[in-house]
């Protein structure tokens, strides 16, 4: 009897110690599917003691049919967002609370060229903006501005950006405060704002001298006309009725720049033959009085193609282009006409044997009001904007315009017609 209770005894503690290894097993195994989210299959080796675990296997499949529904869901909509965002024109970035980037679109790579992958980066290592950081901070704390001026410095130079942000819960269940922003590129804009303060600026003082001068003879006419001597009152009238020219040139030259820069400039394209209207130039500026010591010369090919172009406006691109060859080289000097025709335009030089331009100025004198000698450029009667409305005529026709001074050299105007008229976008 007593054997039979040790025997009956081993085989329960034997059957015990396996439905222990067993449930093991199947604890480990059902923890590996939670962790994979994979199906758990119930093992029907043990009978009737497998139905311990069908509950329990159920409720587990069903979380894990779950989550998997809800990670292809999270996957879907990641998708979208991520396709959306490529889309827009503005630059969206998503950082985690330690500024980690955690998302970035497309757009972000014309503010950020130099960091073509940007996941994962700190933005201090991308953005390197001190304000930018500030208005991440302030996003979290919840005292930004609705709207925050940030400006990127580069290799390429300053970007300028509107930023908008807003705090976000974090998509993968960290803790901490995740910010979206949105950043706009403003470059052109502000390059515009600026430009038009420097325009406003520039034309308050060069009507301000004039105006000035012509205020103050003007006054003395009138208070002490009894007492001025003649002589005098006709050099005070002569005196107002130059700065009242040079103030009418001004004007002239901002309203011709005006219509060149609108939408409709009113060119009026017809065949036109070069060779003819060079040679008339060249006639007309030999005989003026202010080329008294100069020789223009005309240097064309046999055959010189006739192009499609504005005759008046052309004439006017010459003007400017002569009128400064006279002004500022010494009697004596040489100025030139070239023409060369090649297979899709023709390129005529303007050319001088003069002091030329610094190599400082040459990148700036088709540029409003820039002078290099603004002095000498006044006493001449220049309004600094001719060279702009050169500038301006030959884009117009679809050509190209730029200046050559070798050191000592003197210099040369070169601008380029095409054979083929040719669209330009207005800027």
């Amino acid at each position: 009897m007593l054997l039979f209770s040790i025997c009956l005894l081993a085989v329960v503690v034997v059957f015990l110690c396996k439905l222990l290894v067993e449930s093991n097993r199947r604890q480990r195994d059902l923890r590996a599917a939670l962790k994979n989210r994979t199906a758990y299959l119930v093992d029907e080796s043990l009978g009737s003691f497998a139905g311990e675990w069908r509950e329990t296997a159920a409720a587990a499949n069903a979380l894990i049919t779950d989550l998997r529904a809800a990670n292809a869901e999270r996957s879907s909509q990641l998708s979208q967002f991520e396709a959306t965002l490529g889309s827009l024109q503005e630059g969206v970035l998503v950082v985690d609370a330690t500024n980690q980037i955690i998302l970035a679109n497309k757009a972000l790579s014309t503010i950020f060229p130099q960091a073509p992958v940007l996941l994962g980066q700190r933005v201090e290592s991308v953005a390197h903006s001190s304000v930018f950081s500030a208005f991440l901070d302030a996003v979290r704390n919840g005292t930004a501005e609705s709207r925050v001026e940030v400006e990127f410095v580069g290799a390429a130079g300053s970007i300028w950006t509107e930023a908008t942000g807003a705090v976000i819960v974090p998509w993968n269940g960290t803790r901490g405060q995740w910010v979206l922003c949105v950043l706009h590129e403003v470059t052109r804009q502000k390059r515009l704002e600026n430009l038009r303060k420097d325009f406003v600026a520039n034309v308050s003082h060069e009507l301000r001298t004039p105006l000035s001068v012509i205020k103050g003879f003007v006054e003395t006419l009138v208070d002490d006309h009894a007492q001025i001597a003649e002589a005098d009152r006709d050099r005070f009238l002569r005196t107002i009725q130059r700065h009242t020219e040079r103030l009418h040139v001004i004007l002239e030259d901002l309203l011709t720049l005006s219509r060149l820069e609108s939408r409709t400039p009113g060119l009026r394209l017809e065949p036109l033959d070069l060779t003819a209207l060079l040679r008339e130039l060249a006639d007309d500026y030999r005989q003026r009085a202010t080329a008294t010591g100069h020789r223009v010369e005309l240097q064309l090919p046999a055959e010189l193609a006739s192009v499609s172009a504005d005759a008046v406006r052309l004439r006017q691109v010459f003007d400017n282009l002569l009128d400064n060859a006279l002004k500022y080289t010494p009697p004596q000097s040489f100025i030139t006409i070239r023409a060369a025709v090649s297979a899709t335009e023709i390129e005529i030089r303007i050319g001088d044997n003069g002091p030329g331009i610094p190599a400082r100025d040459l990148p700036h004198i088709f540029e409003r009001f820039y002078r290099v000698d603004k002095g000498r450029s006044r006493e001449k009667g220049g309004t600094g904007l001719g060279l702009s409305i050169v500038k301006h005529i030959v884009q117009l026709h679809g050509g190209r315009v730029w200046a050559e001074s070798p050191a000592g050299q003197g210099t040369t105007i070169v601008l380029t017609l095409p054979l083929k008229p040719q669209p330009v976008a207005q800027a």
